[in-house]
């Protein structure tokens, strides 16, 4: 055993000014643990065409490129010590956020509770179903203003 909870954690992030609250709480537990961070974003392609794919996000209007608003939340980490591993993921957001924490094993998944509380957002009831999903712990941290 000996390893630490927070060895491999996997943040789900939007590009939400809430999400990267979510992506520096991650970034702590990571730095407490020397452990590796993964950050995932999901998108969905049926809204956009194909070609515009790799630049472009489904929340429109918010992030504009998905890659650079990603590059932005990974220089979050960077900035306070941690290189994370980048995930763009097509798929819903909850499930895209299980299945790469299966993929790598992860011990710690953490989301922010947007869209929780008041109106539905982006990303809807995505802890809700996350916690439900998960096969590891789940952190749900209040990003709320």
């Amino acid at each position: 055993m000996g390893v630490a909870m927070f060895d491999v954690v996997v943040v789900g992030a939007d590009f939400s000014p809430t999400a990267r609250r979510a992506v520096v709480a991650a970034t702590e537990l990571v730095l407490m643990s020397k452990g590796s961070l993964h950050i995932v974003t999901a998108y969905d392609a049926k809204t956009k065409s194909v070609k515009q794919l790799p630049s472009e996000f489904a929340n429109k209007g918010e992030g504009g490129g998905t890659e650079a608003a990603l590059q932005d939340l990974s220089f979050v980490a960077k900035k306070l010590g941690v290189d994370p591993v980048l995930h763009m993921v097509e798929g819903e957001p909850a499930k895209v956020i299980v299945d790469v924490a299966d993929e790598v094993n992860a011990d710690t998944i953490v989301v922010g509770n947007r869209g929780m509380k008041g109106v539905r957002r982006v990303l809807g009831s995505v802890p809700n179903s996350v916690a439900h999903e998960a096969n590891c712990s789940v952190i749900i941290i209040d990003t709320t203003e």
